[in-house]
Parts: C-alpha cells; sequence; structure tokens
C-alpha cells in the first residue's frame, strides 16, 4: 500500500531525489477559489499528488494558486530515463502558465504567466518535435481567443519560445476535455489541433518552424481519435 506524506515530509524524505522518477499523478483537493470556470465548471484544484518510489508526494500550491487543468501528464523533460509532471498553473491575478514539476516537488521550469486574470493555455503534450535531442512543450495560447499555438524549448533547466503560428486551437469554452496532441505514426511526431474556426483538422510539424498539413474535415472528437491514432 502506497504511505501519503504531506508536502513538508515528502520533501524531507524525497531531498535530493530530483531525478526520482514520478510513475503517477493526479490532481486533488477541489477548490472553488478561482472563479474562471472555462473547463465547464467553477472547481479547479489545489493539490497535486504523485507517486514516487512507492510513496505518494503532495504538492500544495498557495492560495493565490490553482491547477486549472483536466489531468497532469508525465514526461521526461530532460531525457534522462525518469518522468516529471507537467501541468496548467495558474495564478490568479495573472493567468495560466505551463509549468513542469520533479518527484522532489520542486519546479524544475516554467513558462511565463499570461499576465492577465481569466486567461489560459490548453496543452498539446511534449516531445522531441525536431529531434535535436532536447525536448520542447507545445500548447495553444488563449484557445477561445488569441488560438496561437507556441512551442518552447527546454534545456539546461529553462524554457526558451521557439515558434509560435496563428489560428489554431483545441478547445472550446465548457469543454471538459483538450482535443488533439502529439501523434508519431511512424515519420516523427506531429502535433494534432483543429483551425481557429473548428472546420478542419491539421497535423504540425516542427522543424525549426512550424508547418501544417490540412488532415480532414473537423467532425467532433471522433475525428480527433482517428487522427491520433494514424
Amino acid at each position: 500500500m502506497l504511505g501519503r506524506l504531506t508536502t513538508a515530509a515528502c520533501l524531507a524524505a524525497l531531498a535530493g531525489a530530483a531525478n526520482a522518477d514520478v510513475t503517477a499523478a493526479r490532481y486533488t483537493e477541489p477548490t472553488t477559489r478561482y472563479a474562471h470556470g472555462i473547463l465547464g465548471d467553477a472547481i479547479e484544484f489545489g493539490a497535486l499528488v504523485m507517486t514516487v518510489d512507492g510513496a505518494e508526494v503532495t504538492l500544495r500550491l498557495p492560495e493565490t494558486h490553482v491547477f486549472e487543468d483536466v489531468a497532469p501528464r508525465l514526461i521526461d523533460i530532460d531525457l534522462d530515463g525518469t518522468h516529471e509532471v507537467m501541468v496548467v498553473e495558474t495564478k490568479m491575478t495573472e493567468g495560466a502558465r505551463i509549468s513542469i514539476y520533479n518527484g522532489a516537488g520542486e519546479l524544475v521550469a516554467a513558462t511565463p504567466h499570461i499576465g492577465r486574470s481569466n486567461r489560459w493555455y490548453s496543452p498539446v503534450g511534449a516531445a522531441d518535435l525536431d529531434g535535436d535531442g532536447l525536448v520542447e512543450v507545445a500548447f495553444v495560447d488563449r484557445p477561445h481567443l488569441a488560438k496561437t499555438l507556441r512551442v518552447w524549448r527546454y534545456d539546461n533547466g529553462d524554457f526558451t519560445e521557439v515558434a509560435a503560428a496563428a489560428d489554431m486551437t483545441n478547445h472550446r469554452i465548457g469543454e471538459a476535455d483538450i482535443a488533439g496532441g502529439i501523434r508519431d505514426c511512424g515519420d516523427g511526431p506531429e502535433m494534432i489541433v483543429a483551425t481557429g474556426n473548428w472546420t478542419r483538422l491539421l497535423a504540425v510539424r516542427f522543424d525549426g518552424e512550424l508547418t501544417a498539413t490540412d488532415i480532414g474535415p473537423h467532425a467532433g472528437r471522433d475525428s480527433f481519435a482517428a487522427a491520433m491514432g494514424c
């Protein structure tokens, strides 16, 4: 049975365990302290529970922040063979950012917050998109307003934006899930998103710049599932 530790106990127990492998993660401590409701209700989350070396590590946010997200994502941001967690973390006065936490509960890297309340990032995923040995994180910046696909590269403990393309989205107001993601049909990773007007699906590659290919009409989540399944 997994042991459950408080945040302070976890950090003490896992001191020096920044490279510990995260094998599972979930959000907990639902809260209504941030009334954005972009995911269909007014409930966000105040804590992240990670399973690390047989123990549950609880990372609790300050009252000024929430996890505004559908689910945490396990990724290997530094390609060292162990997993970190990618989340959407919102500061109530400054909007969302993409944050990466390791198994010791430490912030590895984060994009800047958008800079305004009630503004959100919708994740696409993380992968070495251009084959250079470094991982990129992709997300749609304000999928209901700006509708801009952005790619940020992780290198040596920091993020740098490397590409952006307009008129792309993966979420509509009130939806409880995020469409699309990153697929690899045998010749490298592609980001699957919709056009800004939700009429077409796009497969987007990054190789120094973003190149989009129209892969057919958008016909609900089934069309996204088919695209993700190659």
